[in-house]
């Protein structure tokens, strides 16, 4: 048997695994995508907004292919810096980690 249609199947597998949030279990979605995102395009950063955080847009995997996603403001947390989702290299793949507050 090939291994190209398990590597395929592994490639594109979107599933879902929990985290553990102090002791409710919030339920998390892990991307992966088989091959690298185009380069991030160039975008217009709005002025600055009085208690939100810019997230800049990146590319999001959609049914086969990147898809780009627009920046957006995510509100402010106190004490605590937004931290952009990008893409990471994980052997043949890659796996997206979401944006998160740090």
């Amino acid at each position: 048997m090939s291994r190209k249609p398990l590597q395929s199947c592994r490639s594109l597998l979107v599933a879902a695994t929990l985290a553990l949030a102090g002791s409710a279990a919030i339920a998390q979605t892990v991307i992966i995508a088989p091959n690298a995102p185009p380069p991030p395009r160039v975008e217009h950063v709005p002025p600055p907004r009085a208690g939100y955080a810019w997230d800049p847009g990146h590319w999001r995997w959609d049914h086969g292919g990147y898809v780009w996603a627009p920046g957006h403001w995510q509100p402010m947390r106190m004490g605590q810096r937004w931290v952009p989702g990008h893409w990471i290299e994980r052997g043949p793949n890659w796996r997206w980690v979401p944006g998160h507050w740090a």
